[in-house]
Parts: C-alpha cells; structure tokens; sequence
C-alpha cells in the first residue's frame, strides 16, 4: 500500500506542481508516446542482454516486494523460534527420533504446526541441514558455522540480483533520455525552415525524452531497485536468526539460551517479548506433553 501511495505523490507532485507554474500538458502528452518508446524499449532491450532467462524471471517477481513488503512478520519470528525450541529439545532427549522430522519435514508432526515456516524451502532446509550436521557428532560446530555462513551469503548475492538489474536499469536510463532528445534535435534541425512556434514545440517534444530518462530513473526504477534491495535484506534477518541459533546448539548451550540467542538477534521491530515467547513456549510444551 505505502508503495502504491508513494508513486501517486511522486506524479502528483511533478505534473502539479508543472501545471501549476504554468506548464501545459499538451507537448509532454503529444510526445509520450514516441519518447517512451525509445526510452523504455532501450531499456528493456539492455535489460534482456545483460540477463538470463532464469534472472529475468527472478527480477519480474521480485517487483512484486516493491508493493507487498518483507515475507517475515512478527509472528513468524516467534514460530520460527518455537520451531527451533521443538526441534532443538527433541534431538537432545532422543537423537533418533529426530531424524524422522528432519529427513522428511514435509510429512513431520512437528513442521506440521508451522506451515508457512515449510512452505519456504531455503528455510526448511537451512534447518533440516544444520540440524543433520549436529546429529554427525561434528568435532567443530566452527566448521558449521563457517559453512552456513558461505551458503547465507551465497544465497543473499543471489536475492540481490533483482535489485542489481533494476538499479543498472536506472543507472542507464538518463543516457537512453539523452539519446531520445538528441534525436528530437535531429528532427528539429530538418525542419529548421519553420516559424518559431513550430520549432519551439519541436524542441519541447525533445527535451521530453530528457525528462523522461531521468523521471523514470530517480522517481522509479531507482526507488523500485532501492525496496527490492531493503526487502531482501530485511528477510534475510530470518535466515541468520535460524544460524544463531542452531550454532548455539552445536555449542552444547541450554536450550533456552539458544533460543533466547535467537530472540536477542531478531530485529527490534519483530522480536518477540520475553514474556510472549515464554507463553508460546509453554503452549508448545503442553502440546507435546
């Protein structure tokens, strides 16, 4: 909603405050059409060459964040932490029992109860995975640790991409603007025999391709490369929650100190109060009782 409403001021405050000082809709409105073919069919063409198939169909979908925001709310801070206190408890009272639940997550008893944790595989398998390694008997949880950390940034270069491609789209777009009015002139300077109220309009539907490439940049594309960028970063606070608190438990600490690790390493405005976690735990107790 907040991105829908920030490009509404964005059109409202340039065109009105254009209108406002005068300014008449007429050129820009006459021009549009053949400027923002040259502008954006650039763009998208340099777009398609610098991407792959796989990577174009990533960024398309990645625009949709722009708009619905970070996947992780609150409350799934506090069921993933649940989660991991279930799973964490299990493997220390019967180590064999687990294997079951992390061997096959999607027909567990346990990921069962968290449904949107499972239906995100990157999630379920950091888990599954980390949690496979404790069970090895590994002789240094450092190891582990510098192994989720390459795959965490492995698969951060990767969720940036979008933003990447975007941003180099922006980045370009004052240029392909330039381009654009450049070759308004070249059709200005065929008909420099015109009265000047001819050649005036002519300039203008020029200098239309220069505002376009720099409107579309910073007033766009940039801010759409920009949301993409602090979404995915955002999401990835999950992904380090689920590390902090696994290589606590490679440590041998106690269980609720690992996932009170995992609390304290939850962004401010998504950690669960102590006393809200404390009442989810209980719950997860007594139905395991």
């Amino acid at each position: 909603m907040i991105g829908i409403i920030g490009i509404v001021t964005i059109f409202v405050m340039v065109f009105g405050g254009y209108l406002a000082a005068g300014g008449k809709m007429g050129i820009i409105l006459k021009s549009l059409p053949f400027e923002m073919t040259m502008i954006m069919g650039a763009a998208v063409g340099a777009f398609l060459i610098s991407n792959s198939i796989a990577e174009i169909k990533h960024t398309i979908k990645d625009l949709g964040k722009v708009f619905k925001g970070p996947k992780w709310a609150h409350e799934d801070y506090r069921d993933l932490l649940c989660l991991l206190f279930e799973l964490i408890r299990l493997a220390r009272q019967n180590p064999v029992a687990i294997e079951e639940h992390i061997e096959d997550p999607e027909n567990s008893s346990i990921f069962a109860r968290y449904p949107k944790i499972v239906a995100d595989n990157e999630a379920t398998a950091l888990i599954c995975d980390t949690m496979r390694s404790a069970s090895m008997n590994y002789d240094d949880p450092h190891q582990v640790e510098d192994v989720l950390e390459k795959r965490m940034e492995a698969n951060m270069h990767h969720a940036l991409h979008s933003s990447h491609a975007l941003q180099t789209v922006a980045d370009g777009l004052p240029a392909l603007g330039i381009v654009a009015a450049v070759l308004g002139v070249i059709k200005t300077m065929a008909s420099i025999d015109q009265p000047p109220e001819i050649l005036g309009k002519l300039i203008g539907g020029a200098l239309v391709g220069t505002f376009l490439g720099v409107f579309l940049a910073y007033g766009l594309v940039g801010p759409f490369a920009a949301k993409v960028k602090a979404v995915v970063e955002e999401d990835s606070h999950f992904y380090q929650l689920i590390r902090e608190v696994l290589v606590a438990n490679l440590h041998n600490h106690a269980t609720n100190i690992c996932i009170e690790v995992g609390r304290q390493n939850t962004p401010s405005h998504c950690r669960p109060s102590f006393s809200d976690l404390e009442e989810a735990l209980k719950s997860v107790k007594q139905n395991a009782a």
